[in-house]
C-alpha cells in the first residue's frame, strides 16, 4: 500500500516544481513554453483529486477498523504500533492536502499567467498602434 503515496508524493512534487517555475521572476522568455507544458500537463495531473478522496477513504476507513489500545491492558508494543498507525495517518493526511492545495495553486496560476500574457500582447498592440 505504500505505491499509492510514493505516486501521489511524486505528482505533488511535480506541481510544486512547476508552480516554482511559473512564479520565478527572471524567466520571462521560457514562460511561454512552461504555461503551455503546465496547461498540456493539468489535465493528466487532475487524475490526482479522485485519487487523493479515494486515499482520504481510505485513511477514514483504517481510523474505523484500527483497535482502540486506550484500555491497560495493551502492552508496550501494542501501544507503540497504535501511535504509529495514528502518526502515518496525519502525515498522509497532509499530503493528500498539499497535493490538492499544489494543484489548485497550479491551476490558478497558470490562468493568471496566461491572462497576463494576453494582456501584454494586448498592450503591445495598442502601443504599436498609436
Amino acid at each position: 500500500m505504500a505505491l499509492e503515496w510514493v505516486v501521489l508524493g511524486y505528482a505533488a512534487g511535480a506541481e510544486a516544481i512547476m508552480l516554482l517555475f511559473l512564479t520565478l521572476p527572471g524567466l520571462d522568455r521560457l514562460r511561454r513554453g512552461l504555461v503551455a507544458v503546465v496547461r498540456s500537463a493539468l489535465k493528466p495531473l487532475l487524475s490526482v483529486v479522485p485519487f487523493c478522496l479515494f486515499l482520504i477513504a481510505d485513511i477514514y476507513w483504517k481510523y474505523e477498523m484500527r483497535p482502540s489500545c486506550e484500555q491497560e491492558a495493551c502492552t508496550p508494543a501494542e501501544h507503540l504500533r497504535h501511535h504509529k498507525s495514528i502518526i502515518k495517518s496525519q502525515r498522509n493526511a497532509l499530503l493528500i492536502a498539499s497535493a490538492l492545495l499544489l494543484y489548485w495553486l497550479l491551476f490558478s496560476v497558470t490562468g493568471l499567467v496566461g491572462r497576463i500574457d494576453q494582456l501584454n500582447q494586448r498592450l503591445e498592440k495598442l502601443k504599436r498602434s498609436e
